[in-house]
This record gives structure tokens, C-alpha cells and sequence, in this order.
């Protein structure tokens, strides 16, 4: 460590920091500075939920997977057939091969991480054999063709269902406590993430490291007030793609401090010198303790002041962490805990902690499901699938008896109920509707972008509803605004059939 006192700025260090980073201040990211000091370009986060997709080969599954990749999620595709899933899916993709017809095939290893389950199976419906081409199928909504099942309904969509629930169960109940950093237990990533960033960016001659001790990562060194100076921190590289913490109610930290003051930092996009999410708190003397910082008490700042007209603090986005002590609080406050010199900040680790109510698990499963039987239902103004309800061998019961498995397991949950599935491009507007009466059809395209919408949006949580293609409308946030703030929950109104 060196004497605050006597310490000039260094443009070395400078450099160094740059380098680490791949950044320039105030003009952002310069990725060749990396590969000039021999720095990875990018940090590749490994802390993103894992969603597992049920089903993943079939029409809606596979575009779900698409999808769910494309926006950074990691993705574990559940598949009867592990040939053909390797042959329709991404290269990118974590396959594995179990049916939920068979619990024995379910592991634990398979929810292993799992956060968020999207259920994209269904008994195989096919025309008869040498009726028309087996691709044909997926013309349905907009050529008819008679169909057959060619398994048992029962089997698939109600004892499959209690099958995959009761295994996802423990996972998806262990809590939403996410392990971020674990400083005991390092992996070479970790070691490679965090890097100091002081106020010789700034002129000043502040310094500090943080390095691995046996109880955790260890944030020391001096800070100094000298050369308009007075602040420390050490800071990840951005992550590639950015974490997804959306469903937690805040960050956790475990901490040994001096007594002083520190702040905690997270950043919503990847830009060198923007607006960072800010929380201050204070630590006691060689105590440990364990601090809870809430989303929804972050201070949006900029080099210290509270930027007012900030965008709300976006959880699904997080480029980096950072950990700092400094001088000044906000608005050119002094921080009352400050004093330069010597400063030691122990960590154990960096964990999320409780749970906005998002859905955990999602079931694609069919509009019509409660109308085979309905008093006063004419028949022949029925879906020709509930008109034929009883030769698929009561296909939509079994349907409507494994949405109710879901709805019971305790589990957040959204039911999805689909009308008629077209393989036309997707991109349309959509209509929702609750009580099982609406017709029409509907993309399997924009199925799968609805399965993804629910997943971050709590007033779809324990809902069922059913959907279809809205001509009459564009595609917009304020449409998605408009179709989510009309569901009710399950538990506020009988939506389920009227």
C-alpha cells in the first residue's frame, strides 16, 4: 500500500485500468485495449436463470427455445427425441432426453438451476395414416383435416403433468435466493470479474485492490482527498449478455467492515460513464453482517447526483456491479462515515433475495378445454377439435385435468389456452379473453413471444386465459399493456369456465 500523502498520480495505473475495463472514460467501450493488455474482450455471465423448456421439439417448443436464446437465457431443452432435437434445435442449446410419461426418466439433475419451466407438450394428433402428408398437421386453423391421437391423452396431458410437476417442485420451491458471487467458493471466472477502479481516473492518487482470502474476497487499501480526489472501488466488467434478476425483491450482501460508509452500485446498461442504480450502507466495526439492499430504494446517479428523470431501475438488465467508497454521499453531500486512509472491506458473497410474484411456470395448453359437456353449448358452432372431443379420446378433458394439476401445485403458474394454431408468420396483435368462449386462431410465432412476455410480467401470474389473433390491431407495448391489465387471477374470478 502507499502513503496517500506522498503519492502522485500515475498514468500507468491509468492505462492498466483502462485496459482491464476496455473503456475510455467518457467516450465507452474500446474492446482492443482488452486484447492489447490480454484481457477477455467480454465477460460471458454464467449467473442467468436457467428456463427449462418442456416439449422443446415441437411446433411452439422450438420457437420458444429460439427465442429464450436470442434474449440472453439459458436454455435446457427437455425432449422425448434427442435425434430429432438436435436436428431442429440451436446448436447452442443444452439438450436432454426424459418423457414425462415416465417419472423414473425425470432426474433431478435435469432441474438442476431450473428458475422457470415454459410446458410446451401435448398428445401427438395426426391425420390417419395416408389421409394426408404427416406435415400437414400443422395446417390446422386453416385446413381442416380429421385427426387421430395416436397416444393416450390421459397418460400425456394429466399423468405427465403430476409427473413433471412433482419434479420441477423442489427446484422451483427452493426460494429465488440467487447466488451471484460466492467469494469462498471462486470459480476462475470469478476470479477473472472484478477489478479496482479509484479516482486516478480522475486525477487522484486513491488506490485499492480486492483479492480471495479463506472468507471471501477481501476490498482494501487507501484512500485519499489529494489531487481533488476521495474515492475507491472495484467494479465488474460487463457482462455479455447483460444478468437477468427480474422476479427478485433485491441484493444481498454479507460484509465485514472498518465502520465506515459504502455504496453499492448496479448499472443498467453497458455504457463506461452512465447512470448507476445507487444504495448506501454502513458497516460495523470487524462484525460480520449481512445488508439487504431493495430494488425499489436504488437512487438512479450520475458521478454523485441523483439524476431525477432517470428510466426505473430495469432488473432484467444488469451490466455490471461495483462497490465503492467515497467521499461524498449524493448531491455533493460528504459521506459523515468518511476519512481518508487505510480502509478494509471483507465480502462473502453476492446473492438476490425474495420474489416479486412472477409466473414459474408456464403451460401452453388449448382454448376449449372446458366446452365438451357445457350446458346450452350448440355444437355445431364449436371448434371442429371440441366437436371431436370424443374420437381424440377426450383429448380436452384430459387438457383442462392437467391445467388443474398446475393450478394446485403451488407453483406460480400462467395457463395459456391458445385458439387454433397456425404456422402463419407471427408479429400480430393478440386478444385475450377468460371463460374458455372466444374462436379463432393464432400464430404458434406469437405464442412463443407471449410464453416469453408472461415470464416478466406479474399480472399474469396465476392466471389462465385464452388467446387469439387480432387483425384489428398492431403490436405494440401499449396493446400488451392493455391485454395484461385486463386479467383477473384464477383466485379473484371463476375464469376458468362461465
Amino acid at each position: 500500500m502507499t502513503n496517500s500523502k506522498t503519492s502522485q498520480w500515475k498514468s500507468s495505473r491509468l492505462f492498466q485500468t483502462l485496459g482491464y475495463f476496455g473503456v475510455i472514460p467518457f467516450i465507452g467501450s474500446v474492446k482492443w485495449l482488452q486484447k492489447l493488455f490480454g484481457q477477455k474482450t467480454l465477460l460471458l455471465a454464467d449467473t442467468s436463470e436457467v428456463v427449462l423448456v418442456v416439449g422443446a421439439n415441437g411446433g411452439v417448443g422450438k420457437r420458444v427455445v429460439s427465442r429464450l436464446l436470442n434474449r440472453g437465457y439459458q436454455v435446457r431443452s427437455l425432449v422425448r427425441d434427442g435425434k430429432k432435437a438436435r436436428k431442429v434445435l440451436p446448436k447452442n442449446v443444452e439438450i436432454v432426453t426424459a418423457d414425462i410419461t415416465q417419472p423414473e426418466t425425470l432426474t433431478p439433475e435435469i432441474f438442476k438451476d431450473v428458475s422457470k419451466i415454459i410446458c410446451c407438450t401435448g398428445t401427438r394428433v395426426q391425420p390417419p395414416e395416408g389421409d394426408t402428408p404427416k406435415r400437414e398437421k400443422y395446417s390446422q386453423g386453416v385446413k381442416f383435416f380429421m385427426p387421430q391421437v395416436v397416444e393416450d391423452p390421459k397418460l400425456v396431458e394429466y399423468e405427465g403433468m403430476k409427473n413433471l410437476v412433482a419434479a420441477a417442485k423442489p427446484q422451483l420451491q427452493l426460494g429465488d435466493n440467487k447466488i451471484l458471487f460466492d467469494f469462498k467458493n471462486p470459480t476462475q471466472d470469478l476470479k477473472e470479474t472484478w477489478g479496482a477502479l479509484d479516482d486516478v481516473v480522475m486525477g487522484g492518487v486513491s488506490e485499492s485492490s480486492i483479492c480471495l482470502t479463506d472468507s471471501g474476497a477481501l476490498f482494501s487499501g487507501n484512500v485519499s482527498t489529494e489531487n481533488s480526489g476521495g474515492f475507491v472501488s472495484v467494479r465488474t466488467r460487463n457482462f455479455d449478455p447483460p444478468i437477468n434478476l427480474l422476479g427478485s425483491a433485491g441484493i444481498e450482501l454479507r460484509v465485514k467492515g472498518d465502520g465506515k460508509r459504502y455504496k453499492f452500485f448496479l448499472r443498467c446498461e453497458d455504457k463506461w460513464d452512465g447512470v448507476g442504480y445507487s444504495y448506501s450502507f454502513d458497516t460495523v466495526y470487524n462484525i460480520w453482517i449481512t445488508i439487504r439492499i431493495p430494488f425499489k430504494d436504488l437512487i438512479p446517479v450520475f458521478r454523485a447526483n441523483v439524476v431525477e428523470n432517470a428510466q426505473p431501475f430495469n432488473p432484467n438488465q444488469i451490466y455490471s456491479y461495483q462497490l465503492m467508497l467515497s467521499k461524498f454521499e449524493y448531491n455533493r453531500g460528504l459521506n459523515p462515515k468518511f476519512a481518508p486512509g487505510f480502509f478494509q472491506l471483507e465480502v462473502e458473497y453476492i446473492k438476490t433475495y425474495g420474489c416479486d410474484q412472477l409466473p414459474k411456470f408456464v403451460l401452453v395448453s388449448s382454448a376449449g378445454v372446458t366446452r365438451p359437456g357445457r350446458p346450452g353449448l350448440n355444437l355445431d358452432e364449436q371448434p371442429k377439435i371440441v366437436q371431436l372431443n370424443d374420437q381424440l379420446k377426450g383429448l380436452l378433458n384430459w387438457k383442462f385435468e392437467g391445467e388443474e394439476v398446475v393450478r394446485s401445485c403451488g407453483i406460480p403458474y400462467t395457463v395459456i389456452r391458445p385458439c387454433g394454431m397456425t404456422e402463419k408468420p407471427g408479429g400480430q396483435a393478440l386478444m385475450f379473453d377468460q371463460g374458455d368462449n372466444i374462436k379463432g386462431i393464432v400464430s404458434r410465432d406469437d405464442i412463443a413471444e407471449l410464453c416469453l412476455k408472461v415470464l416478466e410480467e406479474d399480472r399474469a401470474c396465476n392466471t389462465t386465459f385464452e388467446v387469439k389473433g387480432d387483425p384489428e390491431n398492431q403490436v405494440s407495448p401499449e396493446n400488451w399493456e392493455r391485454l395484461f391489465n385486463g386479467l383477473e387471477s384464477d383466485g379473484k374470478k371463476s375464469s376458468l369456465i362461465v
